[in-house]
Formats: structure tokens, C-alpha cells, sequence
């Protein structure tokens, strides 16, 4: 990659989304800001001759297609894909409609693939690119209330390990960014929504959980904008991980999840190991 790198950046109209923007532009780069609403990511980002905003409703291929061709067509290439762009179905999996699950999976995981999937070929071409993905500590952890969430982001850790080797061979990178609790804008009405308490063993931890979340809203710990510039940083390095825990308690979650992971194997590891055909 040259030193001025293109972005294009999913879910820039708000929240984690415009930090990414702001950071990537105030470094040196061109960013292509897309988001569902063009008008408020251009509204949020003001104007800047790095800058370009593209319409994209990421579960809309046509459109992610359409989003990495205007990209090429101002900046002729695109160094560096940000999938960011989701939201949050919360509530205890019982009561999350089928249609709300679904709904769940088709923006944070599927819009992804969308994007992914239409910028490739563009990075292909280049023999070159890196393609970030924001999961979560809920893509390594699973945790009460929020299994479709989890779902989608374990999801996106799996499909991104896998796509991984496929991509080495033509200079394109991967990279998951796992965020722990940051003062974004998840929790808000406008990227969470709650299902609707019907199943009478639910109601009370659900209010409960509910209020705690509300209450956790604008008091997380972590600087998106830290958070945004640090990542900009390790892109700029030319040498990415492929694994980045961003936060404090988001390198306790892993650490945790390690400790777990060995003991696990471990527990059972006479049994586990005894199940050979006999001829092996």
C-alpha cells in the first residue's frame, strides 16, 4: 500500500462509524463514507477533498457494488474496507422474533459479506488491500440477552479467519477488531432494539437488564476516538493483526477466553483422546 491509503468505510453516518472517518482523513487519507442516510454522513463529516459519501444499505448487494465502483471512480482504488456498519437485537432468545433474528444476522453479518464481496475483486485487482471487520468481545464470548448478536458476531469471527488464508495470496490482509465497552452509540434507541417481554419466566431479568443497559448508556469506559485513531495507527503500520482486542476489558475477555479454552480440552482429555478407530 502507498502511504495515502483509501478507505471506504460501512455505517459512517454515526457513531464508531464517523470516529473512523474523522481519523482516517485527519491522518492523510481519502475515506469513501457511506452510510444509509448520505445526507446525515455528510451532515456529520462536513466536506474535505479526501473525502467522498456514497449511499449504501450494506443488505443490498446492488448497492454495495454500486458504493466500491463510485470509490474506484474518484480515488481509483480502495486500500483499506471498514465493516462497521450494525445494530443490536437484544433480549432473552425466546422472546427475539424469528424475523428480528434474522433481521439481526442480515445487517451484521450479511452486510459484510455484501461489502466484502463487492470490494474484493477491486483489491484483487490491486494485489493489494486490508479488510477490517468491527466484531465485539460478544464474537468470543457469549453472554444472556444477547444471542443474536453474539450469533452474528461469532459469525463474522469464523467467516473472517477462514476468508483469511484465501485472500494471502494476492497481498490482501484481514483484520477483526474486537471492541469492548465503548461510549458509542449502540445502546441507544436508534441501534438497539429491545424484544418485547411476552413469556412471564422473562419479564423481571428482563427489566432488570433493560434498566442496567440504559443506565450504562454514555457512562462506558472506552474513547471511540481513541479507540479510532490507535486503529488507524496499526493499519498505517503496514503490518496489521490479524487479531486486535481494543480495550482493557476487551484483553480480559480473551485472556479469560484462553484460560476457558484450555480448560476445556483439558478436563475430558483421556475420553477426548480415546475416540480412534482401532486400526488407526
Amino acid at each position: 500500500m502507498t502511504d495515502k491509503k483509501v478507505f471506504l468505510v460501512t455505517g459512517a453516518g454515526r457513531g464508531m462509524g464517523v470516529d473512523i472517518a474523522r481519523s482516517a482523513l485527519a491522518a492523510g487519507h481519502a475515506v469513501v463514507a457511506t452510510g444509509r442516510n448520505p445526507q446525515r454522513v455528510s451532515g456529520t463529516l462536513g466536506t474535505h477533498e479526501n473525502l467522498l459519501v456514497a449511499a449504501l444499505d450494506v443488505t443490498d448487494p446492488a448497492a454495495a457494488r454500486a458504493a466500491a465502483e463510485a470509490a474506484v471512480e474518484r480515488f481509483g482504488r480502495i486500500d483499506v474496507l471498514v465493516n462497521n456498519a450494525g445494530n443490536f437485537y437484544a433480549g432473552f432468545f425466546e422472546e427475539i422474533t424469528p424475523q428480528d433474528f434474522r433481521a439481526q444476522l442480515e445487517t451484521t453479518l450479511f452486510g459484510p459479506l455484501n461489502v466484502t464481496r463487492a470490494v474484493l475483486p477491486v483489491m484483487r485487482t490491486q494485489r493489494s488491500g486490508l479488510v477490517v471487520v468491527i466484531s465485539s468481545t460478544a464474537g468470543i464470548t457469549g453472554q444472556e440477552f444477547c444471542s443474536a448478536y453474539a450469533a452474528a458476531k461469532f459469525g463474522l469471527e469464523g467467516w473472517t479467519e477462514s476468508l483469511t488464508p484465501e485472500l494471502a495470496p494476492f497481498g490482501i490482509r484481514t483484520m477483526l477488531v474486537e471492541p469492548g465497552f465503548f461510549r458509542t452509540e449502540l445502546l441507544t434507541p436508534e441501534s438497539t432494539s429491545y424484544a418485547e417481554p411476552t413469556i412471564e419466566d422473562y419479564i423481571e431479568r428482563t427489566k432488570q437488564t433493560v434498566a442496567a443497559w440504559n443506565g450504562m448508556n454514555g457512562q462506558q469506559g472506552g474513547d471511540p476516538a481513541k479507540l479510532t485513531e490507535a486503529l488507524i495507527q496499526l493499519i498505517d503500520t503496514g503490518e496489521p493483526p490479524l487479531r486486535w482486542a481494543a480495550g482493557a476489558d476487551a484483553v480480559q475477555t480473551l485472556e479469560q477466553k484462553a484460560r476457558t479454552l484450555f480448560d476445556q480440552a483439558d478436563a475430558h482429555r483421556e475420553l477426548s483422546s480415546s475416540l480412534a478407530h482401532g486400526d488407526a
